[in-house]
């Protein structure tokens, strides 16, 4: 069964706010089987044009992934990151 992933491109307005996004939301994916295979650190946009960090959790599944976004916990401490962030947040299925 693929992978799920999710993926998020964010650039941060209110850093000390965002950081309790940071801390709550970890414990939440990792009980979904989310494993932080990206988060922030170096990066470079090659082409186009896109926020300033990236974030990129892997799941078991895509069952799993979209389990972990849905959430209701999740969605509660997503609150925090959408007034203190602009996010794109992308849901895929891996290769394998």
């Amino acid at each position: 069964m693929p992978k799920g992933y999710l993926i998020g491109h964010i650039t941060v307005k209110d850093p000390g706010a965002y950081a309790e996004y940071v801390a709550r939301d970890t414990p939440i994916f990792e009980r979904h089987g989310g494993r932080f295979v990206v988060r922030g650190g170096a990066c470079e946009t090659l082409e186009g044009s896109t926020l300033e960090r990236h974030v990129v959790i892997e799941f078991p599944s895509y069952v799993a992934a979209t389990a972990a976004y849905n959430d209701p916990e999740y969605q509660a401490v997503a609150d925090i990151r959408r007034r203190t962030a602009d996010s794109v947040i992308i849901l895929v299925e891996g290769t394998d």
